[in-house]
């Protein structure tokens, strides 16, 4: 079997980077005073997303501005988790997330409701796919915990089937009657 050449690689590299977005939530500027003054480094978070239920983050430090950003875009792109979406647009079910002492609130929305959420939640939603979704942030408003919190809660999210192949039912039995914007029952027999 032939090895693939040096630019049959990097066509690769190219779509697998073009098949990502990536979004800048946060860049931090800290000083380090030494002898001839101050010396500048930059922390970038960074999050990374397919828009179809694959996201990421990731966190870069560095003395430049763009390697700083590089460096978390490649940490972020490690570190994908796999969220199982509802009809491509909204979570499964509502969720909570914790880290530290951020705390996130995640709720599922009918269609046509938006992204409802503060800043770096709102990065990790666009960068997921999620088209509606209310959320809400609790307690430290520092980027990292609120992008953290925001992951654990996502962690939680379960689609229907694998929750009635774990309990042996059927998914119509787990799946709870939803109701439209108009208070009839979906799904319901009449």
């Amino acid at each position: 079997m032939a090895r693939p050449s040096s630019r049959d690689r990097g066509r690769e590299r190219e779509r697998e980077e073009s098949e990502f977005s990536d979004k800048l939530v946060h860049i931090n500027r800290v000083a380090k005073v030494v002898k001839g003054g101050k010396r500048f480094g930059f922390a970038a978070l960074v999050v990374v997303g397919d828009l179809k239920g694959r996201v990421g983050f990731g966190h870069g430090k560095a003395r430049e501005v763009p390697e700083a950003i590089r460096k978390a875009t490649e940490a972020a792109r490690r570190n994908l988790v796999r969220v199982p979406l509802r009809d491509a647009r909204t979570l499964h079910h509502d969720s909570e997330g914790r880290h530290g002492s951020g705390k996130v609130v995640l709720r599922s929305a009918p269609a046509g409701t938006g992204i409802i959420a503060g800043g770096a939640m709102r990065a990790v939603f666009e960068m997921l796919g999620v088209h509606d979704v209310v959320a809400k942030s609790l307690g430290s408003t520092n980027p990292y915990n609120v992008v953290r919190a925001t992951f654990d809660a996502l962690k939680e999210q379960e689609n229907p089937r694998s929750v009635a192949a774990r309990r042996n039912k059927k998914v119509s039995e787990i799946v709870a009657r939803r109701r439209d914007g108009s208070g009839t029952e979906v799904g319901a027999e009449a």
